[in-house]
């Protein structure tokens, strides 16, 4: 038997925040995050039973990347440095993270940089 009868299994996609996330991400690449809740294997991880949890709750990770599933929810490619987790590399949703450091529009800044390194070199 592969799987525990008594294991609860969940839809984590559509269990919480199912419609469009926000027009704006609520993390940036390269963030410290910190896990909010445990991450169970729901069996696209074939090195571990299904129910089974590869990284715990607390854990601290990064943001690596950003893409979307469906293209109406926003999902956070996390890398975990946690010597615990089973797997470094796991694609995470909004409300299962928590930021460690506050938010910073890297567009925005960029866009300002390059305003003002144009202007001096016009002057």
């Amino acid at each position: 038997m592969l799987v525990d009868p008594e294991t609860k299994l969940y839809n984590t996609v559509s269990a919480k925040l199912s419609g469009k996330d926000e027009e704006r991400a609520k993390f940036f690449m390269g963030q410290k995050v910190k896990l909010l809740e445990d991450i169970k294997n729901d069996g696209t991880y074939p090195y571990l039973g299904i129910g089974e949890v590869m990284i715990e709750k607390g854990s601290i990770g990064y943001i690596r990347g950003m893409g979307d599933f469906l293209q109406v929810i926003r999902v956070y490619e996390v890398h975990f440095l946690d010597a615990k987790a089973v797997v470094e590399v796991i694609g995470c949703r909004e409300h299962e993270l928590e930021a460690m450091e506050p938010y910073r529009d890297l567009e925005a800044e960029e866009r300002e940089f390059l305003e003002n390194y144009y202007k001096s070199k016009q002057s």
